[in-house]
């Protein structure tokens, strides 16, 4: 038996190229969820094809309600809503998922990409594990590491491509666009895409293979605030302390709870941001 979980994210997706068409309810936003639904079921299919006999969906994407289940491969089932314990690669931790795919990722923040962030749209500028500037796909492989679960495939524009040789490079990858600015890119058909996610989805397949976890604690996490005052929130989450003006810093045993304390941080910080002046 091989089960798959696919962790979806919107901003990598098709055609996406800027904040209206991944907002929920803005301008563009119910048009690029076909697009994004349309890479996720060609994962699906592709990893059906290579004889993956179980893929779960987790919707990972802002309100985490984006996908649309009407228009899934039937065959797969889906994770939907938020708080979740592991949030992005949630399901991963039931010791039954053999691979995991990152379909729709983006490069992390403060470098070149699509829309490219960590977890915050603006107010964090920058995500570092022992040095290592951190996108959403680094962090997450680090967690799923330590259920012993590799990551085979990554889709994403060409920037998301190359950061993920760093933290999977035996993993499939596919880039459904090109960068040119954060809101701009060179976007293949969804046709296209559809077809080549399909076939790295098939050659993925035998990669899903888990090993014996991996533990690289005790990390260093860091995080950058474009405002000071967002610094000085973050604080308020026990193990969190001041590193610079507008930086704070923590030490996790874990991965399990650096990504716990991270989600702390994001939120406490999420609601010090005023409008506007962030």
């Amino acid at each position: 038996m091989v089960k798959i979980l696919i962790s979806a994210d919107m901003e990598g997706a098709t055609g996406v190229t800027w904040p209206g068409d991944v907002l929920p309810g803005a301008s563009q936003w119910e048009r690029c969820r076909h697009l994004f639904t349309s890479d996720v079921s060609a994962a699906i299919a592709g990893f059906f094809d290579g004889g993956a006999d179980e893929v779960l969906v987790n919707e990972a994407h802002w309100s985490m309600r984006n996908l649309l289940l009407e228009k899934l491969d039937e065959r797969a089932e889906m994770l939907t809503g938020k708080h979740k314990t592991l949030s992005m690669v949630e399901g991963v931790q039931h010791g039954d998922v053999d691979g995991i795919a990152f379909v729709g990722y983006h490069a992390a923040a403060g470098a070149e990409g699509v829309l490219a962030h960590t977890y915050l749209a603006n107010s964090l500028t920058g995500v570092w594990v022992d040095g290592t500037r951190a996108s959403e796909g680094l962090l997450n492989s680090l967690v799923v590491a330590e259920y012993g679960v590799p990551v085979v495939l990554v889709t994403g524009d060409d920037r998301t491509c190359e950061d993920a040789k760093g933290y999977a490079p035996a993993a499939r990858s596919v880039a459904v666009k090109d960068y040119v600015s954060r809101y701009a890119a060179v976007c293949r058909t969804p046709a296209r895409t559809a077809e080549q996610i399909r076939a790295a989805a098939r050659e993925a397949v035998p990669l899903a293979v888990r090993h014996e976890p991996v533990r690289r604690g005790p990390l260093t996490m860091e995080l950058e605030f474009d405002a000071e005052h967002l610094a000085g929130a973050a604080t308020c989450v026990p193990g969190v302390e001041r590193s610079g003006e507008r930086r704070v810093a923590y030490t996790t045993p874990t991965m399990y709870e650096g990504i716990r304390c991270f989600k702390a941080v994001t939120t406490v910080v999420s609601a010090a941001v005023e409008e506007e002046y962030g």
